[in-house]
């Protein structure tokens, strides 16, 4: 079983930056690819970025592309999602989610964080 906490959410002008990380409880984080996603509302949840366990590998939707970006540190049991240049469009509820093996298809993952909300004004 893996826990997950969402933080770092917030308000914040268009261009700016924010930092979310994602706190897993459990001893087997390190064995799990982690992805972000996000759900505006009426929307469906969508696919931001994957991390592969080892970190070694990485993946973005196109609309984050150059301006997102994830990275993992696993003796704290903790993925980091680095958000810059954000835009209106990027306002959502972001989640943390953790599979076995990552893809960008939300049914993969078994866990997911309550989520935290991101809105950028304009």
């Amino acid at each position: 079983q893996v826990q997950l906490v969402e933080s770092g959410g917030g308000l914040v002008q268009a261009g700016g930056s924010l930092r979310l990380s994602c706190a897993a409880s459990g001893s087997t984080f390190n064995t799990y690819a982690m992805g972000w996603f996000r759900q505006a509302p009426g929307k469906e949840r969508e696919f931001v970025v994957g991390i592969s366990w080892s970190g070694g590998s990485t993946y973005y939707a196109d609309s984050v592309k150059g301006r997102f970006t994830i990275s993992r540190a696993n003796a704290k049991n903790t993925v980091y999602l680095q958000m810059n240049n954000l835009k209106p469009e990027d306002t959502a509820i972001y989640y943390c989610a953790g599979a076995r093996f990552g893809s960008e298809r939300v049914r993969t993952y078994d866990y997911w964080g309550q989520g935290t909300q991101v809105t950028v004004s304009s």
